[in-house]
């Protein structure tokens, strides 16, 4: 039976990760064995005790202060106990059930990583176009033959993803980082629903600004890691 940790990186998302955790434990398969981690990067609404108090088969851990979503993945991803990782955002825009999916496609095939795109993302305008505007630049640079870089859930093995170096933004440009270390990677078309509960917690001008100085890191780190 296969066997897949998750794990979940959330900021202030109390309104929303019960649910979550509940439509994953609902969704998913009964063909894997799987642990769920989440980790709260230091939020101010009780997340975390709220996890701590509605389950006792959730692994949680709380950073000691904001350290950015890559941290959290990173940290998440060095507690799992199974080597298939699957990420997915903890403000329940993604379908659980399309972790399904992405294993089945995964395992089957025998892919080192397999992403999700969201091709109807159910955003504001402002937010989709700034993220379009973002993939097409990465795409450009790096190759990596990925329309949407920024989509949360996927699944991968963990050992290609311990052999990258940790850097801030690292979570953005995984199949690139991936590919570079000659992994087979794979994308296919996921759900997306409007977020209903809680804030977006990135800046669509600062994400931009960001993924553009972080683009000139992977760029560097790629060729180094080629050689």
């Amino acid at each position: 039976m296969n066997r897949i940790s998750i794990v979940i990186p959330i900021f202030n998302e109390s309104e929303n990760i019960i649910n979550l955790i509940n439509e994953i434990k609902k969704n998913l398969q009964k063909n894997f064995i799987y642990e769920i981690i989440v980790v709260d990067d230091f939020s101010n609404d009780n997340s975390y005790n709220k996890i701590k108090q509605t389950f006792n088969d959730v692994l949680v851990i709380r950073n000691k202060k904001n350290m950015g979503q890559s941290f959290s993945i990173y940290t998440g991803v060095k507690k799992a106990s199974y080597s298939n990782i699957v990420t997915i955002d903890g403000d329940g825009q993604n379908p659980p059930d399309d972790i399904n999916k992405l294993a089945k496609m995964y395992f089957t095939y025998k892919y080192n990583l397999v992403g999700g795109l969201r091709l109807k993302r159910r955003d504001s305008f402002i937010k989709k176009i700034s993220s379009k505007v973002a993939n097409n630049i990465r795409t450009f640079f790096l190759k990596d033959n990925c329309l949407d870089t920024g989509c949360s859930l996927k699944i991968f093995d963990k050992e290609f993803f311990l052999l990258i170096p940790f850097f801030k933004g690292m979570h953005r440009f995984l199949p690139a980082l991936f590919q570079a270390y000659g992994a087979k990677t794979h994308f296919i078309e996921v759900g997306h629903r409007p977020r209903t509960k809680g804030k977006s917690k990135y800046g669509t001008i600062d994400r931009l600004i960001i993924g553009t100085k972080d683009l000139i890191k992977v760029l560097y780190l790629i060729k180094r890691i080629k050689k």
